[in-house]
């Protein structure tokens, strides 16, 4: 659906007038709104920019905001014993409730880059695109995402958002 440029064009100064899209608009709060679609633009954009060819996870600590990277929960260590399958049954398992519980902050550097991996994640399948952001209030914030449809997987959108400075993300 999407090109990495018209995307990054999009982050660093909205859509042009001309421009359309299915969009989703997520409100949070914050104290400093503006401060926080900064450090969102700012993470997202060396994300993107980052796409082809896609770095190596341990490139990734050095290439994000140390900011972002320090928010982020701490990596897990390997476990020989994991079983996916076990892992992937019990997720499936879990209500929507549930899966929205589990996806909430912090996450991993890993799991929240996985959405943005065109070759071992779901880079090539995002289900969200940055469109343009602003402020209504003092205290409340917006970003606004271009989409396939409704519901969308909003963990990730909803984590940079988190870790930028944001409250209660919500659309």
């Amino acid at each position: 659906m999407e090109t990495s440029a018209s995307e990054l064009r999009r982050i660093r100064s909205g859509p042009d007038g001309d421009e359309q899209a299915f969009v989703v608009r997520i409100h949070f709060s914050a104290a400093d709104p503006a401060s926080v679609i900064e450090r969102a633009r700012d993470v997202l954009s060396r994300v993107i920019a980052q796409v082809m060819p896609w770095p190596g996870e341990e490139a990734w600590a050095r290439l994000l905001p140390p900011w972002f990277v320090q928010r982020c929960a701490p990596e897990p260590r390997a476990d020989p014993s994991w079983d996916a399958t076990a892992w992937l049954a019990q997720w499936q398992a879990k209500s929507q409730a549930e899966k929205i519980l589990d996806s909430q902050g912090p996450w991993t550097l890993s799991n929240w880059l996985y959405y943005f991996d065109p070759i071992d994640g779901d880079g090539d399948d995002r289900s969200w695109w940055w469109w343009n952001a602003g402020g209504d209030r003092p205290d409340t914030g917006w970003i606004d995402v271009a989409t396939t449809g409704w519901p969308f997987g909003t963990g990730s959108l909803y984590w940079l958002i988190e870790a930028s400075g944001g409250t209660n993300p919500r659309s």
